[in-house]
Formats: C-alpha cells, structure tokens, sequence
C-alpha cells in the first residue's frame, strides 16, 4: 500500500511539473520568432538621400527587410548634390511615409559643412551636425547598433571626435572610395573625415565603388526595362501620397522608383543605372554575396590613396558582388515586403 501511494505521488509530482514545463516555456513558433528578433541586425542609416536614386532604393531595401534589420534612427548628411540638409531630410521623409515607418523611426539632421569646418570652431554642445552625431552616441551607450554610412563620413567623424570610445561599440560600414585608384563622390565630400577615421581605431569596412569596374558596387545596375516591368504599384499603400521631389503624387515605392529612374541619367551599355548603396546592406544580410580582405589602412593624401604596409591599423575591404543574387534579392523585397509591424 505504502509503495502504490508512493508511486502515485511520485507521478503526481511529475504530471505537475511537466505541466508547468509547458506552461512556461513557448512553443517552437515562439522560440523561433524570439531567436529571430535577437539575430537582428540593429543599425543606424546614415544618408545623403536627395543626392540620386541609390539611396532611396537603400532606404525602401532596408525597411522592407524589417525581419532582418533594425533601425533605431536614420541620420542625414548634405553632400554636394541634393541641396542642404533640409532637402536631404525631405526626400528620407518621403521614403519612410512610403516604407510606412515614418511614425515609428526618427530621422535625424547631420552635417551640412564638411569636417574641417566644424572642427576648426568645435563647440562640443553647439555644432553642424549635433542632433545625429548625439543620437549615435546615446544609442551605441545603450545598444549595439552598427552605422551604415552611404554618404560622406562626416557625422561618424564628429561622433569619434566628441566621443573616442565610440570606437570601442560600434562598427562602421562605409559606401565608399575607388581604392586602389582615386576618386569617388562619397570620399570627395569629406577626404579629412575619411582620413581622421582611417587613423582612427574604430571598425571599418569599406564596401569599393570602382565606376566603370566589375569588381566594386557600380556593378550592380538595374536597367529602366526592368525597373518599369517590375516595380509599378510595390510597397505598402500610402493614402495620403507623397509629392515627389520632382513632382508628382505618389502611394507606393515602386511607382516612386518608376520616376525616379525617369529623371536621372543613365550609363553603360544597357544603359543603367547603379544601385550602390543598397550593396552595402545586401552584404550585411548575406555575406556571401562579396568577398572581403583584411588590409593594413591606407591614407588619402593630395587625392591619391598611400599604402601603408606596415601599418597595424586594419581595415575590411569589400569587392566582387554577387550582382544577380543581390538584384534578385533587392527585386524579391519589394515584391514581398516585410516591413515594421508587418505580420508576414
């Protein structure tokens, strides 16, 4: 009698505890929605938007792939073309209301001057470019946010000069230069700042521009051909639209990028037009799709890039583009769209 009580409780107490296992832990669904929110890339988009159209493709890339990348903020830089800061931050708005994250992720004005300017009359608490080059700060404090960087590197160098340990919780991924040879736009907007990081200790990786060459991001083109057979009507609804910044109303992305394409130049042989900057997101989501080396830093000087061989400073550079597999990929997002607060 004493052995079958015993036996009894000893399954009680097990049916017990196997219901409060159950209870308490989730079903695979949930552990795999919770695995997939913790292997977020969480970033901060740092953008020229107004400069063409790689930028706003960039932006519409990195929101519909919300199942992927987190964004605490978008932060904006002027750079040569596109007008100030203003009509940078407008055309990022535009993108946002038709990615249908306007309400929910800040956009943040940089850098109208270049880094030398701003440095040679610093006022930590009072300079061009304070409200994104604080929000860096105070976010890699809290979290572990890398930086895209796709225009000039001015707001990421301001955020280095005010605070050094910056470079101790981020990373910088950078749209930029024509390394080995010289030029670029993105790099000739700001040569001290990409000189003042280059000597710097902050992670750097530089994803290669290279005009005219197959093995940087200029590559990577689409085609009017395909731009107009693919993307009219994509994208979340926007009711209310948006008026271009060339005119023109607007309720979804890809009727957007149908003009965009229209009033720009195009180059190469289809003529095209690259889409630069939604590279250096692509190869975050899937590295495969470039290859990379580690290389001692070089340095800018007088325009032209200096090896520095012996140099312990290491940087990553990127290069040789899957082309197709990213224009798929880019073509599949916005066909399918997993943006912020998205079921799918």
């Amino acid at each position: 009698m004493k052995r079958n009580c015993a036996l009894a409780s000893g399954f009680l107490i097990f049916l017990l505890l196997f219901l409060n296992c159950k209870e308490n832990h989730p079903s695979r669904e949930g552990i795999d929605s919770m695995e997939s929110d913790a292997e977020k890339i969480s970033l901060i988009f740092d953008t020229d938007a107004n400069n063409e159209l790689d930028d706003q493709h960039a932006l519409a890339y990195l929101f519909f792939n919300s199942h992927i990348f987190e964004v605490p903020a978008v932060t904006i830089n002027a750079t040569f073309n596109g007008g100030d800061i203003q009509g940078h931050y407008e055309e990022a708005e535009r993108i946002l209301k038709l990615s249908g994250t306007h309400e929910v992720v800040p956009i943040l004005k940089g850098a109208n001057a270049g880094f030398k300017e701003i440095s040679e009359d610093w006022q930590p608490e009072n300079f061009d470019g304070q409200e994104a080059v604080d929000f860096i700060l105070q976010n890699t404090r809290k979290n572990s946010s890398l930086i895209v960087a796709v225009g000039k590197l001015t707001n990421v160098a301001l955020a280095l000069k005010k605070d050094p340990d910056l470079a101790g919780r981020t990373r910088v991924i950078w749209l930029g230069s024509n390394y080995p040879e010289p030029g670029e736009y993105n790099q000739d907007n700001d040569t001290v700042a990409l000189n003042y990081i280059l000597n710097s200790n902050i992670p750097l990786e530089i994803v290669t521009v290279r005009y005219g060459e197959p093995s940087g991001s200029d590559a990577v083109r689409a085609t009017p051909e395909d731009i107009n057979r693919i993307m009219p009507g994509l994208g979340p609804a926007y009711p209310p639209g948006i008026t271009g910044r060339h005119g023109g109303t607007f309720y979804n992305f890809g009727d957007y990028s149908v003009d965009l394409f229209e009033h720009i130049d195009l180059h190469g042989d289809p003529p095209s037009r690259a889409l630069f900057d939604m590279v250096a997101l692509a190869v975050l989501k899937n590295p495969s799709w470039g290859e990379r080396d580690t290389i001692p830093a070089p340095l800018l000087v007088n325009g032209q890039w200096r090896d520095r061989p012996d140099n312990s400073r290491k940087i990553i550079l990127w290069e040789n583009f899957d082309k197709e597999a990213i224009l798929k990929d880019f073509y599949s997002s916005m066909q399918n769209p997993r943006q912020i607060n998205s079921s799918k």
